[in-house]
């Protein structure tokens, strides 16, 4: 009896991604579920008459996507890179993220500008976590 392994999509073993466009994959599948969720708690909370449509912040969307990123956390192995790395995802994500929330609150429903804040800090994380734990590993041998 053989096995064979799948050589497209992600990968099935443990350990971080293989490539950016499978985290970003990722990451964007947990968004749309995100957005789908808080659309359908947004129709709940405004046919009940609790609260008018658009009125829940849009950073709820991002849960998904956290986990994913624990997730890879926990599966890139111990070491001061993936804690470095994930410091600076974050602060770079949070403060981008904001920033694009902010921009766009005086504008848009806290809806609106929540989740495109949440879909930045989102992709901004992706890209510091990917390449900045590939650079850091790389420099240290």
């Amino acid at each position: 009896m053989s096995q064979q392994r799948s050589t497209g999509g992600l990968r099935r073993d443990p350990g971080p991604v293989a490539t950016v466009g499978d985290l970003l994959g990722a990451a964007f599948a947990g968004l749309v579920v995100g957005i789908a969720v808080v659309l359908v708690l947004e129709g709940i909370l405004a046919l009940t008459g609790i609260a008018d449509f658009g009125r829940t912040n849009g950073w709820l969307i991002v849960i998904l996507p956290v986990w994913l990123f624990v997730e890879q956390f926990r599966a890139a192995g111990y070491g001061a890179d993936r804690v470095i790395v994930a410091l600076l995802g974050i602060g770079f994500g949070t403060a981008l993220g904001m920033t694009v929330a902010g921009l766009l609150a005086p504008y848009t429903p806290p809806l609106v500008s929540g989740g495109a804040g949440a879909v930045t800090g989102t992709v901004v994380y992706c890209f510091v976590w990917f390449y900045g734990l590939r650079w850091l590993r790389r420099r240290s041998g």
